[in-house]
Parts: C-alpha cells; sequence; structure tokens
C-alpha cells in the first residue's frame, strides 16, 4: 500500500530543508510545488535497490573534482 503524498512549497522545502530530510528518512513523502503547481516529488530512497558506485571522484583528487574539468574530457 502507497502512502499519501503531502504537498509542500518550494520556499518551505528550501527554508527547512533538514527538517524534511529528517521526515524522508523516516519514510514520509512529498509533492513539491511551485505557483500552484506540482513540479516534483521527493520519497525515501527504496534500501532494497541496488546502487552501484560508477566513479567516486574524491578518490582520483582529494576534495573531488571540478564539473569543468570532467566536461572538458568529454
Amino acid at each position: 500500500m502507497q502512502k499519501s503524498k503531502t504537498i509542500v512549497g518550494v520556499k518551505d522545502l528550501r527554508e527547512h530543508l533538514q527538517d524534511y530530510i529528517k521526515k524522508i528518512s523516516n519514510g514520509a513523502s512529498f509533492t513539491v510545488i511551485r505557483r500552484s503547481k506540482p513540479v516534483f516529488t521527493i520519497s525515501p530512497v527504496d534500501e532494497d535497490e541496488n546502487w552501484e558506485e560508477v566513479v567516486d571522484f574524491t578518490k582520483i583528487k582529494k576534495g573531488g573534482v571540478k564539473i569543468d574539468e570532467i566536461l572538458s574530457r568529454l
């Protein structure tokens, strides 16, 4: 059974991001609206889903690699 999603405004999400992160970590989902129109949904990551590390840029260079450096090599 899918949990219902609560509606939240972009401004409120931005201003209270840490609170929403905590709620999402506890299983809550939100539909984010901007100017009274839904723009995206935020929900917890499925723990059973397999995630594969493709590249860890912090292993290449301490502190990571700048995006401009990566894009220039593509």
